[in-house]
Protein backbone atom coordinates (compact mmCIF):
# COMPACT_ATOMS: atom_id res chain seq x y z
CA UNK A 1 0.00 0.00 0.00
CA UNK A 2 1.18 3.65 -0.69
CA UNK A 3 0.48 7.16 -0.13
CA UNK A 4 -1.21 7.05 -3.13
CA UNK A 5 -4.31 5.71 -1.40
CA UNK A 6 -4.65 8.96 -0.25
CA UNK A 7 -5.81 10.85 -3.60
CA UNK A 8 -9.21 8.96 -3.35
CA UNK A 9 -10.07 9.62 0.34
CA UNK A 10 -13.20 11.54 0.03
CA UNK A 11 -16.85 11.19 2.35
CA UNK A 12 -19.12 8.84 0.32
CA UNK A 13 -21.03 7.60 3.48
CA UNK A 14 -22.10 9.61 6.64
CA UNK A 15 -19.78 8.69 9.80
CA UNK A 16 -21.22 9.41 13.63
CA UNK A 17 -19.21 9.01 16.57
CA UNK A 18 -20.43 8.11 20.19
CA UNK A 19 -18.05 8.03 22.62
CA UNK A 20 -16.48 10.22 25.46
CA UNK A 21 -14.35 13.56 25.18
CA UNK A 22 -12.46 13.75 28.90
CA UNK A 23 -9.31 15.67 30.43
CA UNK A 24 -6.35 13.77 29.98
CA UNK A 25 -3.35 14.35 32.66
CA UNK A 26 -0.13 12.76 31.07
CA UNK A 27 2.83 12.52 33.22
CA UNK A 28 5.79 10.11 32.70
CA UNK A 29 6.44 7.37 35.28
CA UNK A 30 9.75 5.01 36.22
CA UNK A 31 7.48 2.67 37.21
CA UNK A 32 4.06 1.55 37.61
CA UNK A 33 3.09 2.28 41.58
CA UNK A 34 2.10 -0.84 43.58
CA UNK A 35 -0.45 -0.60 46.70
CA UNK A 36 1.28 1.11 49.39
CA UNK A 37 3.80 2.90 46.99
CA UNK A 38 5.04 6.44 46.47
CA UNK A 39 6.00 7.11 42.85
CA UNK A 40 7.25 10.26 41.93
CA UNK A 41 5.94 11.22 38.17
CA UNK A 42 6.83 14.04 35.92
CA UNK A 43 3.53 15.43 34.37
CA UNK A 44 3.90 15.78 30.39
CA UNK A 45 0.82 18.02 29.55
CA UNK A 46 -2.99 18.44 30.64
CA UNK A 47 -4.77 17.45 27.23
CA UNK A 48 -8.15 16.60 25.68
CA UNK A 49 -9.20 13.42 24.80
CA UNK A 50 -10.88 9.81 25.16
CA UNK A 51 -11.30 7.52 22.93
CA UNK A 52 -14.08 8.76 20.44
CA UNK A 53 -12.92 12.19 20.69
CA UNK A 54 -9.23 10.92 19.18
CA UNK A 55 -11.02 9.44 16.60
CA UNK A 56 -13.16 12.66 15.89
CA UNK A 57 -10.10 14.36 15.24
CA UNK A 58 -8.31 11.69 13.10
CA UNK A 59 -11.33 12.26 10.86
CA UNK A 60 -11.53 15.80 11.26
CA UNK A 61 -7.89 16.21 9.76
CA UNK A 62 -8.08 13.54 7.35
CA UNK A 63 -11.21 15.78 5.94
CA UNK A 64 -14.11 13.26 6.68
CA UNK A 65 -17.14 14.97 7.88
CA UNK A 66 -18.59 12.90 11.00
CA UNK A 67 -21.34 13.98 13.70
CA UNK A 68 -19.90 13.41 17.06
CA UNK A 69 -22.46 12.50 19.69
CA UNK A 70 -19.65 13.26 22.55
CA UNK A 71 -21.40 14.21 25.94
CA UNK A 72 -20.78 17.87 27.06
CA UNK A 73 -21.53 18.72 30.51
CA UNK A 74 -20.97 21.92 32.66
CA UNK A 75 -17.81 22.04 35.26
CA UNK A 76 -14.19 23.11 35.35
CA UNK A 77 -13.40 19.52 32.82
CA UNK A 78 -16.43 20.17 30.50
CA UNK A 79 -15.19 24.03 30.08
CA UNK A 80 -11.55 22.80 29.37
CA UNK A 81 -12.92 20.38 26.54
CA UNK A 82 -15.33 23.17 25.09
CA UNK A 83 -12.20 25.24 24.73
CA UNK A 84 -10.13 22.88 22.86
CA UNK A 85 -13.32 21.43 20.95
CA UNK A 86 -13.45 24.77 19.05
CA UNK A 87 -9.55 25.44 18.33
CA UNK A 88 -10.43 21.71 16.54
CA UNK A 89 -13.39 22.95 14.85
CA UNK A 90 -15.33 20.34 16.29
CA UNK A 91 -18.71 19.87 17.54
CA UNK A 92 -20.98 18.08 19.61
CA UNK A 93 -24.73 17.23 19.26
CA UNK A 94 -25.18 15.46 22.68
CA UNK A 95 -25.30 18.33 25.09
CA UNK A 96 -26.67 17.81 29.09
CA UNK A 97 -27.03 19.65 32.08
CA UNK A 98 -26.60 16.22 34.33
CA UNK A 99 -22.75 16.85 35.57
CA UNK A 100 -19.12 17.55 34.69
CA UNK A 101 -17.19 15.41 31.97
CA UNK A 102 -14.98 13.25 33.11
CA UNK A 103 -11.01 13.23 33.33
CA UNK A 104 -7.93 10.49 33.74
CA UNK A 105 -4.52 10.42 34.67
CA UNK A 106 -1.96 8.55 31.45
CA UNK A 107 0.82 7.12 33.35
CA UNK A 108 3.82 6.73 31.06
CA UNK A 109 6.16 4.29 30.92
CA UNK A 110 10.09 4.59 29.56
CA UNK A 111 9.33 1.85 26.88
CA UNK A 112 5.96 4.33 25.60
CA UNK A 113 3.67 2.00 27.03
CA UNK A 114 0.57 3.75 28.81
CA UNK A 115 -1.42 2.86 31.77
CA UNK A 116 -5.25 4.46 32.18
CA UNK A 117 -6.38 5.68 35.28
CA UNK A 118 -9.71 7.33 34.77
CA UNK A 119 -12.83 9.32 36.18
CA UNK A 120 -15.82 8.73 34.38
CA UNK A 121 -18.59 11.79 33.53
CA UNK A 122 -21.33 12.59 31.48
CA UNK A 123 -19.78 10.75 28.79
CA UNK A 124 -21.05 7.37 30.69
CA UNK A 125 -24.36 8.93 31.71
CA UNK A 126 -26.14 8.49 28.34
CA UNK A 127 -29.94 9.53 28.35
CA UNK A 128 -32.69 9.40 26.36
CA UNK A 129 -32.61 12.83 25.18
CA UNK A 130 -28.91 13.13 24.01
CA UNK A 131 -29.78 9.67 22.23
CA UNK A 132 -33.01 11.56 20.58
CA UNK A 133 -29.80 14.10 19.09
CA UNK A 134 -27.89 11.40 17.56
CA UNK A 135 -29.27 11.32 13.65
CA UNK A 136 -30.20 7.33 12.12
CA UNK A 137 -27.97 7.43 9.21
CA UNK A 138 -29.36 4.43 6.74
CA UNK A 139 -25.81 3.07 4.94
CA UNK A 140 -23.85 5.17 7.16
CA UNK A 141 -20.98 4.53 9.79
CA UNK A 142 -21.49 4.72 13.64
CA UNK A 143 -18.35 4.04 15.78
CA UNK A 144 -18.91 2.99 19.43
CA UNK A 145 -16.41 2.25 22.27
CA UNK A 146 -16.03 -0.25 24.56
CA UNK A 147 -15.74 2.31 27.80
CA UNK A 148 -19.38 3.49 27.12
CA UNK A 149 -20.48 -0.34 26.78
CA UNK A 150 -19.49 -1.26 29.80
CA UNK A 151 -20.56 1.81 31.32
CA UNK A 152 -23.92 2.13 33.81
CA UNK A 153 -25.86 3.06 30.68
CA UNK A 154 -24.38 0.41 28.42
CA UNK A 155 -27.92 -1.00 28.41
CA UNK A 156 -29.25 1.87 26.93
CA UNK A 157 -26.94 2.61 24.42
CA UNK A 158 -27.06 -0.96 23.10
CA UNK A 159 -31.04 -1.18 23.41
CA UNK A 160 -30.31 1.82 21.07
CA UNK A 161 -28.74 0.44 18.60
CA UNK A 162 -30.72 -2.59 18.80
CA UNK A 163 -33.60 -0.35 17.49
CA UNK A 164 -35.25 -2.50 14.47
CA UNK A 165 -35.27 0.54 12.73
CA UNK A 166 -31.22 1.45 13.20
CA UNK A 167 -29.86 0.87 9.76
CA UNK A 168 -26.22 1.24 10.38
CA UNK A 169 -23.38 -0.08 9.90
CA UNK A 170 -21.35 -0.17 13.63
CA UNK A 171 -17.46 0.18 14.18
CA UNK A 172 -16.87 -1.42 17.89
CA UNK A 173 -13.38 -1.30 19.58
CA UNK A 174 -13.63 -2.97 22.92
CA UNK A 175 -10.55 -1.49 24.37
CA UNK A 176 -9.08 -2.75 27.78
CA UNK A 177 -13.09 -3.29 29.01
CA UNK A 178 -13.51 -5.94 27.16
CA UNK A 179 -13.24 -8.32 30.13
CA UNK A 180 -16.56 -6.27 32.37
CA UNK A 181 -18.85 -7.41 29.33
CA UNK A 182 -21.00 -10.26 30.55
CA UNK A 183 -21.79 -13.07 28.32
CA UNK A 184 -25.48 -12.19 27.23
CA UNK A 185 -24.73 -8.83 26.87
CA UNK A 186 -21.52 -9.82 24.64
CA UNK A 187 -23.65 -12.26 22.83
CA UNK A 188 -26.35 -9.09 22.35
CA UNK A 189 -23.87 -6.66 20.64
CA UNK A 190 -22.28 -9.30 18.37
CA UNK A 191 -25.90 -10.01 17.12
CA UNK A 192 -25.44 -6.53 15.66
CA UNK A 193 -22.84 -7.96 13.54
CA UNK A 194 -20.34 -5.20 14.33
CA UNK A 195 -16.86 -4.59 12.72
CA UNK A 196 -14.75 -5.37 15.85
CA UNK A 197 -10.89 -3.93 15.71
CA UNK A 198 -8.93 -5.47 18.92
CA UNK A 199 -5.35 -4.72 19.75
CA UNK A 200 -2.63 -7.80 21.45
CA UNK A 201 -4.00 -8.35 25.09
CA UNK A 202 -7.87 -8.29 23.31
CA UNK A 203 -6.99 -10.83 21.37
CA UNK A 204 -5.60 -13.10 23.38
CA UNK A 205 -8.96 -12.07 25.64
CA UNK A 206 -11.11 -12.96 22.93
CA UNK A 207 -8.88 -15.97 22.44
CA UNK A 208 -9.01 -17.90 26.05
CA UNK A 209 -12.63 -16.12 27.88
CA UNK A 210 -14.81 -15.74 24.55
CA UNK A 211 -13.54 -18.76 21.96
CA UNK A 212 -12.91 -20.87 25.60
CA UNK A 213 -9.99 -21.72 23.86
CA UNK A 214 -6.85 -24.27 25.45
CA UNK A 215 -4.28 -23.86 23.12
CA UNK A 216 -1.62 -21.10 22.72
CA UNK A 217 -2.99 -17.80 21.49
CA UNK A 218 -2.67 -18.46 17.34
CA UNK A 219 -4.21 -14.80 15.56
CA UNK A 220 -4.59 -16.90 12.36
CA UNK A 221 -6.90 -19.51 14.10
CA UNK A 222 -8.05 -16.71 16.09
CA UNK A 223 -9.66 -14.40 12.68
CA UNK A 224 -10.95 -17.59 11.52
CA UNK A 225 -13.00 -19.32 14.38
CA UNK A 226 -14.26 -15.76 15.84
CA UNK A 227 -16.09 -15.43 11.93
CA UNK A 228 -17.14 -18.92 12.32
CA UNK A 229 -18.49 -18.35 15.47
CA UNK A 230 -20.06 -14.89 15.30
CA UNK A 231 -20.38 -14.30 11.37
CA UNK A 232 -18.80 -10.55 12.06
CA UNK A 233 -15.42 -8.79 10.42
CA UNK A 234 -12.61 -9.26 12.84
CA UNK A 235 -9.74 -6.56 13.01
CA UNK A 236 -6.34 -7.48 15.24
CA UNK A 237 -3.56 -4.78 15.69
CA UNK A 238 -0.70 -6.33 16.86
CA UNK A 239 1.88 -3.67 17.08
CA UNK A 240 5.02 -3.88 14.76
CA UNK A 241 3.78 -6.94 13.23
CA UNK A 242 1.29 -5.03 11.68
CA UNK A 243 -2.76 -5.59 11.53
CA UNK A 244 -4.94 -8.83 10.54
CA UNK A 245 -8.56 -9.12 9.19
CA UNK A 246 -10.80 -11.89 8.34
CA UNK A 247 -14.12 -10.15 6.89
CA UNK A 248 -15.55 -13.56 5.90
CA UNK A 249 -14.49 -13.93 2.16
CA UNK A 250 -10.59 -13.47 3.07
CA UNK A 251 -8.17 -13.32 5.38
CA UNK A 252 -4.84 -11.23 5.21
CA UNK A 253 -2.42 -9.57 7.21
CA UNK A 254 -0.96 -6.24 6.51
CA UNK A 255 2.79 -5.44 7.71
CA UNK A 256 2.89 -1.72 9.42
CA UNK A 257 4.79 1.09 8.88
CA UNK A 258 8.22 1.16 9.81
CA UNK A 259 8.37 3.65 13.26
CA UNK A 260 10.51 4.62 15.91
CA UNK A 261 8.09 4.31 18.96
CA UNK A 262 7.68 7.67 21.43
CA UNK A 263 4.58 6.82 22.94
CA UNK A 264 1.81 4.85 22.04
CA UNK A 265 -0.80 8.04 24.10
CA UNK A 266 -3.93 7.18 20.95
CA UNK A 267 -2.52 5.03 18.44
CA UNK A 268 -5.37 2.62 18.75
CA UNK A 269 -7.82 5.61 18.66
CA UNK A 270 -6.07 6.91 15.88
CA UNK A 271 -5.73 3.49 14.28
CA UNK A 272 -9.53 3.17 14.61
CA UNK A 273 -9.94 7.17 12.84
CA UNK A 274 -7.55 5.90 9.70
CA UNK A 275 -9.67 2.76 9.60
CA UNK A 276 -13.07 5.02 9.58
CA UNK A 277 -12.18 7.26 6.79
CA UNK A 278 -11.59 4.59 4.83
CA UNK A 279 -14.73 2.95 5.47
CA UNK A 280 -16.34 6.57 4.81
CA UNK A 281 -14.54 6.65 1.74
CA UNK A 282 -16.14 3.08 0.66
CA UNK A 283 -12.91 1.78 0.59
CA UNK A 284 -12.77 -2.20 0.47
CA UNK A 285 -11.33 -3.39 4.20
CA UNK A 286 -7.90 -3.89 2.99
CA UNK A 287 -7.33 -0.41 2.42
CA UNK A 288 -9.07 0.86 5.18
CA UNK A 289 -6.75 -0.95 7.53
CA UNK A 290 -3.69 0.03 5.77
CA UNK A 291 -4.67 3.81 5.90
CA UNK A 292 -5.56 3.07 9.47
CA UNK A 293 -1.87 1.50 9.98
CA UNK A 294 -0.23 4.74 8.57
CA UNK A 295 -2.10 6.96 10.90
CA UNK A 296 -1.21 4.81 13.95
CA UNK A 297 2.12 4.82 13.17
CA UNK A 298 2.60 8.57 12.11
CA UNK A 299 0.76 8.80 16.20
CA UNK A 300 3.41 6.53 18.04
CA UNK A 301 6.26 8.20 16.30
CA UNK A 302 5.20 11.30 18.37
CA UNK A 303 4.88 12.32 21.59
CA UNK A 304 1.51 13.37 22.85
CA UNK A 305 -1.88 11.87 22.46
CA UNK A 306 -2.85 15.05 20.02
CA UNK A 307 -1.11 14.26 17.04
CA UNK A 308 -2.93 12.76 14.17
CA UNK A 309 -1.86 13.73 10.65
CA UNK A 310 -3.78 15.56 8.15
CA UNK A 311 -3.18 14.82 4.95
CA UNK A 312 -0.04 16.49 3.57
CA UNK A 313 1.77 15.65 6.85
CA UNK A 314 0.30 11.68 6.32
CA UNK A 315 1.78 11.60 2.98
CA UNK A 316 5.08 12.92 3.63
CA UNK A 317 5.86 10.68 6.52
CA UNK A 318 4.22 7.39 4.44
CA UNK A 319 6.42 8.15 1.25
CA UNK A 320 9.90 8.25 3.40
CA UNK A 321 8.83 5.69 5.28
CA UNK A 322 8.76 3.81 2.42
CA UNK A 323 11.72 5.28 0.86
CA UNK A 324 14.94 3.69 1.07
CA UNK A 325 17.60 5.35 3.99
Amino acid sequence: MTPDLLDRLESRYPVCIIGAAVVDVIADAYTLPHRGSDVELHQQDVAVGGCALNVAIALRRLNICATNALPMGNGVWAGIIRQKLRQYDIHSVTETASGDNGWCLALVEPDGERTFLSVSGVENQWDDAMLQTIPQQPGGWFYLSGYQLTSASGEKLLRWFENPGAMQRLLIDFGPRLAELDAGFFTRVMALKPLVTVNRQEAEMLWYERLEQQDNFDVQSLLRQWVSRYGSPLIVRLDSEGAGFNDGRQQKWLAPLPAKVVDTIGAGDSHAGGLLAGLAAGWPLEDAIALGNAVASFVVSHRGGDCSPDRESLRKYWQQSLTPQ
